[in-house]
């Protein structure tokens, strides 16, 4: 995957969303050149709009009473990803991620405990999300949006729980 780095001006999430960016890096500070600039300004920091979304979806998995993230099919897809030999799990699956030049947006979707407070797991969610991005990345989350897809009950089997082994 090439990635390139793009300026988008982004004063709000409405800019944000309409900068109309492909996926690649986004410049977080601009340095200038020149041996009169202290060592710290010298040259940019770029972040790949990939290392919002794995920041975003590690720290929505910390969160007590979040059971998997996605909607039903690419939790599907990541199931059968993660049986395969070798493969690791997707901490990507279920984040969405707009990121301007200095700013950034989530979208989550989750997948929640029963009988956990579904509010209450959101603005923690919410929480963790925003402390994380803004201390790992330095851009500013100006939202955090959450859609609960499903919720998992106590009595739902894994998916491979009940399976037998067909070959030994």
């Amino acid at each position: 995957m090439t990635t390139q780095t793009t300026t988008v001006a982004a004063k709000d999430t409405r800019a944000v969303r309409a900068g109309g960016r492909t996926e690649g890096t986004t410049a977080v500070a601009g340095g200038a050149s020149g041996a009169d600039q202290p060592a710290a300004n010298r040259g940019r920091t770029s972040i790949a709009d990939l290392v919002v979304v794995k920041v975003a979806g590690i720290a929505a998995r910390e969160i007590p009473g979040v059971y998997d993230m996605g909607g039903g099919l690419s939790r599907t897809i990541g199931a059968v990803r993660d049986r395969v030999p070798g493969g690791r799990p997707n901490v990507g699956r279920g984040v969405k991620v707009e990121v301007g030049e200095r700013q950034t947006a989530v979208d989550l979707d989750l997948v929640v405990e029963y009988g956990v407070p579904i509010t209450e797991v959101s603005r923690d969610v919410r929480e963790n999300v925003i402390a994380a991005v803004e201390r790992i990345t330095g851009l500013e989350v100006v939202e955090v949006n959450i859609t609960v897809h499903d919720v998992r009950l106590p009595d739902e089997d894994e998916p491979s729980a009940g399976a037998e082994a067909r070959v030994e």
